[in-house]
């Protein structure tokens, strides 16, 4: 008998978090017929209440909404060809590939790039032939697809070819760089956004509300301004803002009714350092510290030290920020002002010394230093002529004046032959050529 489309056929690990504690109350919160506890009412949060429809799903409209393309998959009028999902996390790529599947009823396979290798991939293939022989579709959903290496990116090129499955990719890394040019010709890239405040404030609501999935049971009651605050700092991010709120609730003490009132305090201690959407090794890194160089280049010191705590309260490395304000401080103000390197180089030396929380205070120091510092980028524009030169005449050799001439033999040659010591003879400076012959008209630094 064939297998029910649309349905898993591997179980997904909990990425999650901890298992609650339900109350043992109510049957929607644990409790099944037979007094045990129900394997779904142990799912966090964000796995409860993952959206089962299209009606649930919470935002990507530019993806989903009347007319485009997946919305008409979804709807059954179009095909469903292999695809690679690219967005921040919680925004909901895991739960698009699911409804895509039951909408053109094939399995879902999901995989972990992080936990499969070669070995795993190749079973998952293998089963996926039988059931292609069987007339059956097979829709393989790999997560973080950007961690499988060059070899097991390979290994699945045949069967995405030759239609063995339907490569769905997540990631939150850019493909360009991390998925490999022949994977990237075969599957088409869309790009997922961060939720609206608007969109997590409804999956909250809803999550409050909800007896069957949801913490209704709990007795929870959170002012709607708080519920606004909380919407606006899980950084459009589902998976922390249901991920918080659980655990806020739980935590919760109730009063002498039962009610648990969920306050600011309690959601920001959940939150923690969840709400910024940052990793040290990702996209995210390179996008902030990007943001950062370009404002201060900018003269904004205000956006200066607004993208230096985003770096700082996301647990940036402290010496990376260092780095880069020493290496603006030459590449963007240079000669208009030499002390900015200076401030930028005392800052990198006093947060090596101290490091984190007090170092912020020399890195804020610097940012706004070299923000409100003259710009000029003279030097790099000086270094880069040079070096087109250099590349040209990489054959040119050394005048003979300047070379070195440390034995008789290299004198006899004529080595360092007519040079002049510009401290005895300052006339030198004006006289004697220290460029290559062809090169001697150049000028490359222009203040």
């Amino acid at each position: 008998m064939a297998r029910p489309s649309g349905r898993d056929r591997f179980e997904t690990p909990d990425l999650f978090g901890s298992e609650p504690e339900p109350p043992s109350s109510d049957d929607a919160f644990g409790v099944s017929d037979s007094g045990g506890t129900t394997s779904a009412s142990l799912a966090p949060l964000a796995e409860r209440m993952r959206p089962r429809t299209l009606d649930e799903y919470a935002g990507q409209q530019h993806l989903i909404g009347p007319g485009k393309a997946l919305r008409r998959v979804v709807e059954g009028r179009g095909p469903l060809p292999s695809l690679i999902f690219w967005g921040p996390p919680g925004t909901g790529k895991t739960t698009l590939g699911r409804l895509l599947a039951t909408s053109v009823g094939a399995d879902f396979v999901p995989i972990s790039a992080v936990m499969a290798g070669v070995k795993e991939l190749r079973e998952v293939l293998t089963e996926a032939r039988k059931a292609k022989a069987r007339g059956l579709r097979t829709i393989l959903f790999v997560d973080e697809i950007h961690r499988f290496n060059k070899a097991q990116q390979d290994a699945l090129l045949p069967a995405v070819e030759d239609g063995t499955v339907t490569l769905i990719g997540a990631t939150t890394e850019n493909p360009s760089f991390e998925v490999n040019a022949a994977l990237l010709s075969r599957a088409r890239v869309l790009v997922l956004q961060p939720l609206s405040v608007d969109d997590i404030r409804n999956l909250l609501e809803r999550a409050i509300n909800d007896v069957d999935r949801g913490m209704a049971g709990w007795n929870a009651t959170i002012d709607p301004a708080v519920l606004d605050w909380f919407a606006a700092q899980a950084g459009g991010d589902a998976r922390v803002a249901l991920t918080a709120l659980e655990g806020a609730i739980q935590a919760a003490e109730p009063d002498k009714t039962g009610q648990r009132q969920i306050t600011d305090d309690l959601l920001k201690e959940c939150l923690g350092r969840a709400r910024f959407a940052y990793d040290r090794q990702g996209e995210a890194h390179y996008d902030l510290a990007s943001a950062l160089i370009k404002s201060i280049r900018n003269s904004d010191a205000d956006a200066g030290l607004y993208w230096l705590a985003r770096l700082i309260e996301g647990g940036a490395d402290p010496m990376f920020i260092a780095r880069r304000l020493c290496i603006l401080a030459s590449e963007d103000i240079g000669m208009a002002d030499p002390a900015a390197i200076v401030q930028a180089s005392a800052a990198a030396d006093i947060v090596h010394k101290i490091g984190f929380p007090e170092g912020l205070y020399p890195l804020s120091q610097a940012v706004v230093y070299l923000a409100t510092a003259p710009k000029s980028n003279a030097i790099k524009r000086a270094y880069h002529a040079a070096a087109d030169d250099a590349r040209e005449t990489a054959r040119e050799p050394v005048p003979m004046h300047l070379r070195n001439a440390p034995t008789n033999l290299m004198k006899t040659l004529g080595h360092g032959l007519g040079y002049r010591y510009v401290h005895d003879d300052p006339a030198a400076k004006e006289e004697m050529p220290c460029l290559p012959e062809n090169l001697a008209e150049r000028k490359y630094w222009k203040p």
